[in-house]
């Protein structure tokens, strides 16, 4: 099972998050460390493959979104966890993409370094 990780303040924007969708997510996560995909979890576009993937859950305070990769071997990051609050259709506004660009930049520092820290001990 890989482990989880959560880059920049991923972790307490989830623990902000109602109880029902904090349930959802966390299996979610659970079934992406086991190398699985939970029926709720889709492919986030405008990230060229099926690395970057998010969960979508409505409750009755909106629409929840949480954003992951499991593009590396090494684990499971966490980019994004959030409510939706943009009422133009469906797409993930655009503030929430350049987070989530620049939390995915700082996962694959993270993996180089690790993968550098191996080579060298």
């Amino acid at each position: 099972m890989k482990p989880l990780k959560w880059v920049a303040g991923s972790y307490k924007d989830l623990v902000a998050l109602p109880a029902d969708v904090r349930q959802l997510f966390g299996y979610a996560l659970h079934l992406a460390q086991k190398g699985g995909k939970h029926e709720a979890a889709k492919v986030l576009k405008g990230f060229g493959d099926a690395g970057v993937l998010e969960v979508i859950e409505n409750d009755a305070g909106g629409t929840y979104r949480a954003v992951y990769t499991v593009r590396f071997a090494e684990a499971v990051f966490v980019l994004h966890c959030f409510q939706k609050k943009s009422r133009h259709g469906i797409e993930t506004p655009q503030s929430d993409m350049n987070i989530i660009r620049d939390r995915l930049k700082t996962a694959e520092a993270w993996v180089k370094e690790l993968r550098n820290e191996k080579t060298y001990h």
